[in-house]
């Protein structure tokens, strides 16, 4: 992995559904909207100052959100945040840096 860049797009983990589930109430916010299907299917991570995750979610049956979820470093105990987000995405559509 090169410093800096995200990684090549992956299946989503436990741990991956784990953050998605985290933001989501900050989505819902965001968007207004609730969301009966939440579920992690792939993602990308990038190293910075803590740590950026891209994290496709499938939202309906043919509905996709993206989003850019920011993890602090541990020591500054910060919860994680829906740092931005996208939209009526599909499934083909590319997890790409945003």
């Amino acid at each position: 992995m090169m410093c800096g860049a995200p990684t090549a797009s992956q299946p989503a983990t436990a741990e991956t559904q784990a953050i998605a589930d985290q933001v989501k109430p900050q989505l819902e916010e965001r968007e207004n909207k609730k969301y009966a299907t939440f579920k992690a299917v792939e993602f990308r991570s990038q190293v910075v100052a803590g740590m950026n995750y891209f994290i496709k979610v499938q939202v309906d049956d043919d509905e996709f959100v993206h989003l850019r979820v920011f993890r602090s470093l541990p020591h500054e105990n910060k919860p994680v945040a829906l740092s931005s987000y996208q939209t009526n995405k599909a499934r083909h559509d590319e997890l790409a840096y945003f």
